[in-house]
Protein backbone atom coordinates (compact mmCIF):
# COMPACT_ATOMS: atom_id res chain seq x y z
CA UNK A 1 0.00 0.00 0.00
CA UNK A 2 1.32 3.63 -0.96
CA UNK A 3 0.95 5.95 1.74
CA UNK A 4 1.34 9.81 0.55
CA UNK A 5 4.28 12.00 2.30
CA UNK A 6 1.38 15.03 3.40
CA UNK A 7 -0.49 12.14 4.87
CA UNK A 8 2.57 10.01 6.60
CA UNK A 9 4.24 13.39 7.75
CA UNK A 10 0.57 14.48 9.19
CA UNK A 11 0.58 11.07 10.82
CA UNK A 12 3.89 11.13 12.64
CA UNK A 13 3.13 14.71 13.84
CA UNK A 14 0.00 13.76 14.85
CA UNK A 15 1.03 10.83 16.84
CA UNK A 16 3.89 13.13 18.65
CA UNK A 17 1.70 15.11 19.92
CA UNK A 18 -1.04 12.73 21.26
CA UNK A 19 1.78 10.82 22.92
CA UNK A 20 3.29 13.95 24.55
CA UNK A 21 0.17 15.50 25.49
CA UNK A 22 -0.04 12.64 28.39
CA UNK A 23 3.48 14.19 30.14
CA UNK A 24 2.35 17.77 29.28
CA UNK A 25 -1.26 16.76 31.47
CA UNK A 26 0.75 14.87 34.36
CA UNK A 27 3.14 17.85 34.45
CA UNK A 28 0.06 20.66 34.81
CA UNK A 29 -1.62 18.19 37.18
CA UNK A 30 1.64 17.56 39.29
CA UNK A 31 2.42 21.51 39.65
CA UNK A 32 -1.04 22.24 40.45
CA UNK A 33 -1.62 19.52 43.00
CA UNK A 34 2.10 19.48 44.18
CA UNK A 35 2.07 15.66 44.56
CA UNK A 36 2.92 12.88 41.89
CA UNK A 37 2.74 9.63 45.23
CA UNK A 38 0.41 7.57 42.57
CA UNK A 39 3.07 7.94 39.49
CA UNK A 40 5.48 4.97 38.85
CA UNK A 41 8.85 5.40 39.23
CA UNK A 42 9.70 2.34 37.57
CA UNK A 43 6.52 2.88 34.51
CA UNK A 44 8.61 6.27 33.78
CA UNK A 45 12.24 3.66 33.79
CA UNK A 46 10.48 1.31 31.39
CA UNK A 47 9.07 4.02 29.30
CA UNK A 48 12.10 6.13 29.24
CA UNK A 49 14.32 3.09 27.86
CA UNK A 50 12.09 2.37 25.44
CA UNK A 51 11.97 6.23 23.85
CA UNK A 52 15.73 6.04 24.34
CA UNK A 53 15.41 2.91 22.11
CA UNK A 54 13.08 4.35 19.77
CA UNK A 55 15.77 7.52 19.69
CA UNK A 56 18.19 5.12 18.43
CA UNK A 57 16.14 3.72 16.08
CA UNK A 58 15.29 6.99 14.45
CA UNK A 59 18.34 8.80 14.14
CA UNK A 60 19.80 5.05 12.66
CA UNK A 61 16.89 5.59 10.12
CA UNK A 62 16.84 9.43 10.17
CA UNK A 63 13.00 10.29 10.49
CA UNK A 64 12.63 12.94 12.40
CA UNK A 65 9.48 12.46 13.86
CA UNK A 66 10.59 9.19 16.23
CA UNK A 67 13.64 11.57 17.04
CA UNK A 68 11.62 14.47 18.17
CA UNK A 69 8.62 12.99 20.17
CA UNK A 70 11.54 11.18 21.53
CA UNK A 71 13.70 13.89 22.79
CA UNK A 72 10.50 15.60 23.76
CA UNK A 73 9.62 13.02 25.66
CA UNK A 74 12.50 12.17 27.58
CA UNK A 75 12.70 15.88 28.56
CA UNK A 76 9.31 15.71 29.54
CA UNK A 77 9.29 12.48 31.51
CA UNK A 78 12.68 14.17 32.98
CA UNK A 79 10.56 17.02 34.39
CA UNK A 80 7.83 14.27 36.20
CA UNK A 81 10.82 12.43 37.51
CA UNK A 82 12.46 15.31 39.04
CA UNK A 83 8.97 16.87 40.43
CA UNK A 84 7.90 13.45 41.71
CA UNK A 85 11.34 12.69 43.77
CA UNK A 86 10.69 16.79 44.93
CA UNK A 87 7.08 16.26 46.37
CA UNK A 88 7.95 12.80 48.00
CA UNK A 89 10.59 14.38 49.68
CA UNK A 90 8.58 16.71 50.91
CA UNK A 91 5.67 14.72 51.38
CA UNK A 92 8.14 12.41 53.79
CA UNK A 93 9.45 16.07 55.70
CA UNK A 94 6.17 16.73 56.70
CA UNK A 95 4.45 13.39 57.50
CA UNK A 96 7.53 13.17 59.54
CA UNK A 97 7.07 16.76 61.96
Amino acid sequence: MEVDGTLLTLLGISAGILILMGWVEQIYKGYKTKRLKDVSKFLMIFIAAGSILWLLYGIIVSDVFIIGTNMSGLILMIIVLGMKKRYDIRANASQSE
